[in-house]
């Protein structure tokens, strides 16, 4: 039939993710707002204008309250992945079938209390690190594919990152003086 869905499928949303590494190689990850199942990185759409690099600085901003983070790597390719199709009615408006993102490895120069999940209207309720590689099991399924690839194309930057960082070792303990 002309004009059909089947025959002009719905565009895919612009977006960017941000894999926002700490020095021992963990990723940020929060559990959204509305969904408590649902963790995902920072992530967002490109606004009007914006070019992608600007808008993974401003998704940081306002998903995390920091901007304390260099960009160390670009995905080559930008990234897709569908909503379930009972999603697709009521995200967006209706008007995509899911996003193609470009994703950003950025490494986290700032500490824990920089983070501010209060900072902007909060997408997210909790937060924590975790280890990179295990990032595709806390993912709400339709994203699954989309973060698997997520880690096969940082992850030798992001081991790198972790085999650099500066080992924090415990100092001995003073010894006591004994007095006679």
């Amino acid at each position: 039939m002309a004009g059909s869905s089947q025959n002009h499928p719905k565009p895919y949303r612009k977006g960017v993710g941000i894999a926002l590494i700490d020095a021992r190689g963990r990723v940020f990850v929060g559990q959204r707002s509305d969904t408590k199942a649902a963790w995902q990185m920072p992530q967002g759409g490109i606004d009007k204008g914006e070019t992608p690099r600007a808008a993974a600085l401003r998704e940081l901003q306002e998903e995390t309250g920091t901007d304390k983070a260099r960009i160390i790597a670009v995905s080559r390719t930008w990234l897709r992945y569908d909503l379930p199709v009972d999603l697709q009615a009521k995200v967006w408006k209706g008007k995509y079938r899911g996003q193609e993102q470009k994703w950003y490895l950025m490494r986290f120069t700032g500490r824990d209390t920089d983070i501010d999940l209060n900072a902007h209207t909060p997408e997210f309720s909790k937060w924590k690190w975790l280890p990179f590689k295990d990032l595709p099991k806390v993912i709400v399924g339709f994203k699954r594919d989309i973060y698997k690839q997520v880690v096969t194309v940082f992850a030798d930057k992001v081991a790198a990152l972790a085999k650099a960082a500066p080992v924090k070792r415990k100092r001995p303990a003073a010894k006591k003086r004994q007095f006679s």
